[in-house]
């Protein structure tokens, strides 16, 4: 039984020693998809690559068949070969052999998925509901998990860093929960391995996600792409940026700043005036900053135990959204003055000499730019402790008094010089996509648009094209393309860009072929930005790819999705595709419709069922011409379906929208 095997390895050897021989300088490798613990996608033709000697030979020998496949490095040293996976199993080796060899172990295949967007995509299992059960129970090992580091680029990247790693609780805790719950119900219902490749970055916008050879063909975005170009050809001048405009526009909030002007940071300072709130927590939570952008100050003080004075000490305060400025008894001892860092943990040295036994002075200005602002972690995550004795901490959770500082009207745009950020056009798809090409995948999932809602019209063109993108550089045909439509939220001063940004969306799954769209209307926070039922989010992900895609043809994976309309007298009926097991309501009363005459005003009107349709009418418009749908940032409304799935907003009518661009 021996004989065969052993033939074939001296078959397969003998040229890889010849080519030894001629490249003595140059060893083969692998990019980082490429390693122990990956999934590689079933039954399907999978292309494998790497580096090596320019012209050298290059065998891949993949345990599940007794073949090796060859391939030969171009004159950049660069190969690739396509090998056939049998159906779902594992685990298996695949051997690399050329001038030296490499071994992948633990290698299973199943079905892979991208997993990308912005930060709902991002959102870690550390900060979701009922996280400590759902992290104790994520023992899959037959889910990978292979979490892109975030990382732009001006130029394609050939490699990221990152490395796979089975899916257990301390792997799976910083992991994109939707992801995970996507993968959750996949295996389950299929028995197979999943692989989660996962590139994503919060506050990131779609056009960072796409290629220039697509955005070169989009007006709007000429200026990013030439300085990216720039950067690309002279990158330290770039690097540096304009310090001194950003110098001079952090003066410019230290004059106008109540707090810095006022010495708000000092012990000495009397806070009794304030308002208090329990932290950690966003401050959109409170009604009467719901709307507010700009500075907030908070301040507590801490009773420091006699053994600790005069010691280091650590303050950790988790994750602050946007920046902030920390002071202990009236001293700075830390800052995050750079955007995007509004998932950073804050963690500050806090000198010896500063500290002294009895109360203590914390005092922190945080500076919100737009959406949801303040202390976004979780309780465990505030503390104070000596250095290297986190296991004393005492917690800073709990009251805190506040006040507001400047309002970012009065401020401006935090400028960023022009440092290439990540919100630049092509940066992330070179930095964080561009490598994992053309790596077999099943399809893609996404949840972003957040970011673009100020520009929903022009997201009707950019979001399709970048689908599109990405097919076209992956060369796979039309793969599966499911996102999630943004969830309610009250951002501030929305008149309607919320809803245009839905329907942007809504109408890229009608027009894409192969594409899917989550509606979550039915659970987002009016008061947060980032819902923490990613549970939901996930399955529902999941439906759309069983059912499409796995073969549950009976499964309904969509809610009610408006199909057209038409005036009867002074009401209008409304039908709907995807109704499932009939439109429902969970027994209250049909909300948020509201209905308009030529006029355009919008007037509240009444709803009610009728079999597979909807009549709306309103006492306020008798001639009605156009119905919208819970048409508001963060309407919350209640039409579904039978099986529990939500209708998108919509409207009727076509009138010009607020982000659409004036002739």
């Amino acid at each position: 039984m021996r004989l065969p095997s052993l033939r074939l390895c001296l078959l397969v050897l003998a040229p890889v020693l010849t080519a030894s021989a001629n490249s003595l300088s140059a060893q083969v490798r692998l990019p980082a998809l490429f390693s122990d613990h990956m999934v590689l996608q079933q039954d399907r033709e999978v292309p494998i690559w790497g580096w090596a000697a320019p012209q050298e030979g290059v065998f891949v020998k993949p345990s599940w068949t007794s073949k090796a496949y060859f391939a030969q490095a171009d004159q950049n040293g660069r190969w690739q070969r396509n090998i056939p996976t049998p159906k779902a199993g594992g685990p298996f080796q695949i051997q690399i052999l050329a001038s030296n060899q490499i071994v992948l172990h633990d290698v299973l295949v199943g079905e892979v998925w991208i997993c990308s967007g912005q930060s709902n995509m991002e959102w870690p299992m550390t900060r979701i509901d009922r996280s400590a059960e759902e992290i104790a129970n994520a023992v899959y090992p037959e889910i990978r998990l292979f979490d892109v580091p975030n990382r732009l680029a001006v130029t394609p990247a050939e490699d990221v860093e990152a490395t796979w790693s089975a899916c257990q609780p301390d792997s799976v805790r910083s992991f994109s929960a939707v992801a995970y719950f996507f993968a959750r119900k996949l295996h389950h219902e299929l028995g197979v391995p999943v692989g989660l490749v996962a590139p994503n970055w919060g506050g990131t916008v779609a056009e960072t996600w796409t290629s220039r050879q697509t955005l070169e063909q989009k007006p709007w975005f000429a200026a990013g792409l030439k300085d990216v170009a720039q950067a690309a050809q002279d990158p330290e001048t770039f690097q540096k940026g304009s310090r001194a405009k950003v110098q001079a526009w952090w003066k410019s909030l230290e004059r106008k700043d109540p707090g810095s002007k006022q010495g708000w940071s000092q012990a000495s300072f009397s806070d009794q005036n304030w308002e208090s709130m329990e932290l950690p927590g966003n401050w959109d939570r409170l009604k009467s900053l719901q709307n507010f952008d700009g500075v907030l100050w908070y301040r507590r003080s801490v009773s420091v135990p006699q053994d600790w004075a005069g010691k280091a000490l650590v303050m950790e305060l988790g994750p602050i959204d946007d920046m902030d400025a920390t002071w202990f008894q009236g001293h700075k001892v830390g800052e995050h003055q750079k955007a995007g860092q509004w998932q950073t943990p804050r963690k500050y040295s806090i000198p010896a000499r500063l500290v002294k036994a009895g109360e203590n002075l914390i005092a922190v200005r945080v500076l919100d730019t737009g959406g949801a602002g303040g202390f976004h972690g979780n309780a465990e995550n505030l503390r104070l402790y000596p250095k290297g004795n986190p296991q004393a901490a005492i917690s800073l959770a709990g009251s805190w008094r506040y006040h507001k500082g400047t309002a970012m009207g009065k401020l401006g745009p935090v400028p960023t010089g022009r440092r290439i950020h990540q919100n630049y056009p092509t940066v992330l798809f070179n930095g964080m996509l561009k490598p994992l090409i053309p790596f077999a995948i099943r399809g893609a999932i996404w949840y972003q648009g957040e970011s673009n809602r100020t520009r929903a019209y022009q997201y009707r063109e950019l979001f399709p094209a970048m689908i599109q993108d990405w097919r076209q550089h992956w060369q796979q045909g039309d793969f599966p393309f499911y996102f999630v439509q943004i969830a309610p939220f009250a951002y501030g001063k929305d008149q309607g860009q919320a809803a245009e940004l839905r329907e942007a969306q809504y109408m890229t799954s009608r027009s894409v072929p192969n594409s899917g769209m989550v509606v979550t209307m039915d659970i987002g926070n009016p008061r947060d930005i980032h819902p923490t039922n990613k549970q939901e989010v996930g399955r529902r992900l999941a439906l759309l790819a069983l059912h499409r895609d796995y073969g549950y043809e009976n499964l309904v994976s969509s809610g009610p999705q408006y199909r057209d309309f038409s005036i009867e007298g002074s009401r209008i009926r409304l039908f709907f595709d995807s109704i499932g097991g009939g439109l429902q309501t969970g027994g209250n009363p049909l909300s948020h419709f509201t209905m308009a005459g030529e006029d355009r005003v919008f007037h509240p009107a009444q709803a009610t069922i009728e079999a597979d349709s909807i009549v709306v009418w309103s006492e306020a418009v008798a001639n009605p011409v156009a119905v919208r749908y819970a048409w508001g940032a963060a309407d919350e409304p209640n039409l579904r379906n039978a099986e529990g799935l939500p209708a998108s907003s919509f409207r009727t009518d076509s009138w010009p929208g607020l982000t659409e661009p004036k002739p």
